[in-house]
């Protein structure tokens, strides 16, 4: 049997599936409450999905790049639905959006090198966890009552803060190479 079939790829690939529906929900008949439902249920099986991974010892590349490009596609499609719909304004995606064109180019330098990704660390993760709470917030806030009021606090504190340590995290990452003393582009 192929090492990449298994149940945590299986829970990731389910969770690439659901970044279109999530999109229209939201842009098209606006159905936040079944987005929102979307988004908790691919933030389970995101944790279940690397729980599954280290307790049945079911690692595999394959893995290794579903699970970041899910939590991308999330946020990009949150990101563009939530400025079609006018509840975040352009520069927070055109923030977020750079930091990943920065890295893109970063890591097409290092390619050239035969290096073929950075480890991850602490902020990188920390930052793309505050994104994907800050988001589902951010929607949420849009809801009219006391839970909306509360979400809206939450979600732009969440989101202030997870642009800076996205930010930050890139800084670190330019700096681990510069450490290295590799010339991307030289």
């Amino acid at each position: 049997m192929n090492a990449n079939i298994n149940i945590p790829n299986a829970l990731s690939f389910a969770r690439l599936l659901g970044v279109p529906l999530f999109f229209w929900l939201i842009v098209g008949p606006h159905k936040d409450g079944l987005a929102l439902g979307i988004l908790i249920v691919s933030a389970f099986t995101d944790w279940l999905d690397g729980f599954l991974a280290r307790r049945l010892n079911q690692h595999t590349r394959l893995g290794e790049l579903l699970d970041p490009a899910a939590d991308r596609l999330y946020i990009a499609a949150s990101l563009v639905a939530l400025c079609m719909r006018h509840i975040i304004p352009l520069w927070v995606a055109i923030a977020l959006i750079s930091r990943d064109l920065v890295m893109a180019v970063v890591l097409a330098g290092l390619k050239r090198h035969g290096i073929t990704g950075v480890p991850v660390h602490f902020i990188g993760k920390s930052a793309t966890m505050n994104l994907l709470y800050a988001l589902p917030l951010v929607l949420l806030g849009t809801f009219q009552n006391q839970i909306g009021h509360v979400a809206h606090i939450f979600g732009w504190a969440f989101l202030v803060w997870g642009i800076c340590m996205y930010w930050y995290g890139a800084f670190l990452y330019i700096q681990q190479i510069r450490d290295l003393k590799i010339k991307l582009f030289a």
